[in-house]
């Protein structure tokens, strides 16, 4: 039973959204932070690479087995208090790591922190979800994606500049700064946006799921630098395990995690999609720095900075992939961003082989770039197929997601760059065509990962698209199922006197322009052609003068409206909605902008016209709806009525 509602952020949307972005920021940044650091961290505690890796991987694995449990306490606790103690787990670990005595001590302060990474990056999902209009939706999502993308990005760029003149101690201090400075914000800015009740914690559920995960990422990290044998046994151990964690959570009344976005589909490529553009980011993270200063011999921070370009960039073009992901969907945009992605990293690859780093950094900015048309619409597209219900349990899924991608892609790139460089090297080749190889081979992962997202991208939209008879019990399907087909449209070179005259003829109030290729130029309504009347004949102060024959004006006015081309009195920057958009963004588009249609149009086809939805279609769906409803219900009562209307 729900204990306390959720308050409704009125004047603070804005502030909620920075720090939940600001949280996301944080979480990933510290995951890559230190990886720079790693070679004085072996000089001070003299510890070798297999040891020192587990300040990544160790993090990563902790911080996925918290994901799960973050949704528990998003429902259980305040949103304000949760997130700062969150934040405060964070700080502690932070200075327990940069006063560390030993190697041992630093690991329990990343695991400290790693531990508020699991929480903050769904918490600060779910807020992100509470607040945001639906029409802002992508928008909103488009930042939070930007900022866990640029954080993993930046924290190497970052910490590459921090080490040429500091200890590495340094990069905690400065870590623990930045999530102070957050605590205080969401002291400030948050409120309780939170459905709250007793929700508990399974502990058989949390132990299954943390021993699967461990058991699958440590598999996967130990790949390529452990016994192969063991790697296949942990990894088989982790599958058995999460198999036990699915079945316990479909017999408890209470499960860690409701499996019920996993039924579906469009959900679950969704979540896929946002990990492959997670699995690129953080493999080229690691290898790129990796291949520069051993291929190259340049500096951390040189090779830092030519990472830089790009991931700047990243931070302003995530909200406008956003914004473009709602006002027309993402079905040539996400697959487009994979094929960038792939066809600019293998230019990337190729170029490595030069002394042209100039060229290596420029060509790997579009590269980078195209992310941002896939992790954050990719994310929306998957959290939006859900209900308000759901939504925080997709959030969880997409969040250890997050950490799964991490570890995945820093494993197997790092993998596969040693191991082709090693075998190489042992093959003959010189140290540099060694480490090209294995870069190389690094690159061809993330063109294959890439070509597999344009895959799903396609599935995923095509999924989408139902039978019409389901869209009924359906709040998220697709406009064509109540768009008007059989559209009265204008011509651009229509004249207003025409347009005037197809209006009283259908019936209609408002009819598209389209141009000679058949798409959209603009939209003309009774309303336009009043105001411009009002305006060139004041004698007329109303068209519907005309009507009780008040017509001394009446010829000049018609004279000059049949002289008159459609586009000068046309709006033309027409709203629009794609025909794959639910039926709740059609909802959201007319009541937004207060109009009772809009155009639909066709995303496979750019702006062309397909039909229109109108509010009195919306209208008939919702009663349709009720009725139906209603009638089971009373169905289902015993009411004899009821199965004879049926």
């Amino acid at each position: 039973m729900t204990s306390h509602a959720p308050e409704r952020p009125q004047g603070r949307v804005g502030g909620m959204i920075a720090v939940a972005a600001a949280a996301a920021f944080l979480a990933t940044f510290n995951e890559t932070f230190l990886n720079v650091a790693f070679t004085p961290i072996m000089a001070d505690f003299g510890v070798d690479v297999n040891t020192v890796q587990w300040l990544t991987t160790a993090y990563l694995l902790v911080a996925a087995v918290f994901v799960p449990v973050a949704n528990v306490l998003y429902h259980r606790f305040s949103t304000r208090p949760l997130m700062v103690a969150v934040l405060a787990v964070m700080v502690l670990g932070s200075v327990v790591g940069a006063l560390a005595p030993n190697f041992t001590v630093l690991l329990i302060g990343r695991l400290l922190q790693a531990v508020g990474t699991g929480l903050l990056t769904p918490i600060g999902m779910n807020v992100t979800l509470a607040v945001s209009p639906r029409e802002k939706l992508g928008l909103n999502m488009g930042i939070m994606a930007a900022m866990t993308t640029l954080g993993p990005s930046l924290a190497i760029v970052l910490s590459g500049v921090l080490l040429s003149f500091a200890h590495w101690s340094v990069l905690m201090w400065v870590f623990g700064l930045l999530c102070l400075l957050v605590l205080v914000a969401a002291a400030v800015v948050l409120r309780n946006v939170a459905e709250l009740g007793r929700p508990s914690i399974d502990a058989l559920s949390f132990i299954l799921v943390a021993a699967g995960l461990v058991g699958v990422l440590y598999g996967v990290s130990t790949a390529f630098s452990g016994s192969l044998l063991w790697a296949v046994a942990a990894i088989l151990v982790g599958l058995a395990a999460l198999w036990l964690f699915v079945i316990r959570q479909r017999r408890i009344d209470n499960p860690l995690l409701d499996l019920r976005p996993f039924q579906n589909r469009s959900f679950v490529l969704g979540a896929l999609m946002t990990m492959l553009g997670l699995v690129f980011v953080f493999a080229m993270n690691v290898t790129i720095p990796l291949f520069l200063q051993g291929g190259h011999d340049m500096a951390p921070m040189g090779a830092s900075l030519a990472l830089a370009p790009g991931i700047l960039l990243t931070v302003v073009m995530g909200p406008i992939a956003g914004q473009l992901f709602d006002r027309h969907g993402g079905r040539w945009s996400i697959p487009l961003g994979y094929l960038v992605m792939a066809v600019f990293v293998t230019l990337v690859g190729w170029v490595a082989g030069t002394d042209l780093i100039w060229l290596f950094a420029v060509l790997y900015i579009p590269a980078v770039l195209a992310t941002s048309f896939v992790i954050g619409p990719s994310q929306t597209f998957a959290l939006s197929s859900l209900d308000r219900e759901t939504s925080p349990h997709g959030v969880t899924v997409i969040s250890a997601g997050f950490q799964i991608a991490g570890c995945v892609g820093t494993a197997l790139a790092a993998g596969f760059y040693g191991a082709v460089s090693a075998a190489s090297l042992g093959a003959g080749a010189g140290e540099f065509d060694s480490l090209l190889a294995g870069f190389r081979a690094a690159v061809l992962l993330v063109v294959a990962t890439s070509i597999i997202g344009v895959i799903l991208a396609v599935v995923a939209y095509r999924t989408r698209t139902q039978a019409p008879s389901e869209a009924l019990g359906h709040p998220e399907y697709s406009v064509q199922s109540i768009m008007k087909t059989d559209v009265y449209a204008l011509r651009s070179g229509q004249t207003v006197l025409s347009a005037l005259q197809t209006f009283a003829k259908r019936g209609i109030s408002g009819a598209p322009i389209l141009h000679p290729d058949g798409s959209l130029a603009g939209f003309l309504s009774d309303g336009d052609v009043m105001r411009y009347l009002a305006a060139t004949h004041p004698s007329s102060a109303s068209i519907y003068s005309f009507a009780v024959g008040a017509d001394d004006d009446l010829g000049q006015a018609m004279s000059d409206l049949g002289e008159l081309n459609v586009m000068a009195l046309a709006t033309r920057e027409v709203l629009t909605i794609d025909a794959d958009a639910s039926i709740t963004d059609a909802v959201v588009a007319l009541s937004d902008k207060n109009i009772k249609k809009v155009p639909v149009t066709d995303g496979a086809n750019g702006d062309r016209l397909v039909g229109v939805v109108s509010r009195s279609a919306v209208n008939r769906l919702a009663i349709a709806n009720y009725l139906r409803s209603r009638e089971e219900n009373l169905a289902a009562a015993g009411d004899p009525a009821a199965a004879e209307s049926r």
